[in-house]
């Protein structure tokens, strides 16, 4: 595994990328604001105990279903299936007017991926979130038209750390495993990326439970997402 704020190289395990798949929270989105904001709005609509940005940052990765979970089990609740559907409902109305003006791209995330489209590359998006939430968010963002395939949480069975979201964009692109790489910021994108066959890049500064995204063993560490450039063999961002 390597690691770098400022990659000089290209690794072998690189050479052969034809496809790289995203992450979407915590890789190319701080959503964090947007969230919390939601899952404050839709506990305190239920009469419990408001968790806050700090706390919510540490449960975002699962998907909406696991974020509800996690919310109800902290607050002291039992996540029965009714509390759990009525907490998921307020929370899906909350977030559609939170989603778009509680997210933000993090810095060189457009100029890069514009680069890496200009080359040739095919860009694939893979998140847990739920479906309906993640092209309106890439649309408001204005990185919509980057990807040609895009993977939401409610497309497959099993989400990540499952495999079948890679397993379903590999047949889309028709790409071999080792062709295609994921990037991610937590456990759960680097383990779907071992599963799958697939070389993975860890990125440093998103959502992985308050531990390091290192621990999860990715092919590669990087502290800035424009670092993807020269990892691949592209020049730097001027």
């Amino acid at each position: 595994m390597s690691s770098s704020g400022s990659t000089q190289f290209i690794s072998k395990r690189f050479e052969g990328i034809q496809a790289i798949a995203f992450d979407l929270d915590g890789t190319l989105v701080d959503s964090a604001s947007g969230l919390a904001a939601a899952m404050d709005k839709a506990m305190k609509e239920l009469g419990l105990p408001i968790p806050g940005l700090e706390r919510v940052k540490n449960w975002i990765g699962n998907g909406a279903d696991m974020l509800v979970n996690r919310a109800l089990v902290w607050a002291g609740q039992e996540p029965t299936d009714a509390l759990c559907q009525r907490t998921r409902a307020a929370f899906d109305f909350y977030y559609a007017s939170t989603v778009e003006t509680g997210s933000q791209l993090y810095p060189e995330v457009a100029q890069t991926l514009a680069l890496l489209s200009q080359h040739g590359y095919l860009l694939a998006l893979i998140t847990n979130k739920p479906t309906p939430f993640v092209r309106p968010l890439l649309i408001s963002l204005g990185i919509d038209s980057y990807f040609t395939h895009i993977v939401g949480g409610d497309d497959v069975v099993k989400k990540k750390p499952h495999p079948a979201p890679l397993y379903l964009v590999l047949a889309k692109t028709g790409v071999l495993a080792s062709e295609l790489l994921f990037v991610g910021d937590s456990r759960n994108d680097i383990q779907a990326a071992h599963a799958a066959g697939c070389p993975s890049v860890g990125m440093t500064y998103g959502y992985n439970y308050g531990e390091p995204i290192e621990r999860s063993e990715p092919s590669c560490v990087l502290n800035q997402f424009s670092d993807l450039l020269p990892l691949i063999g592209l020049p730097p961002l001027s």
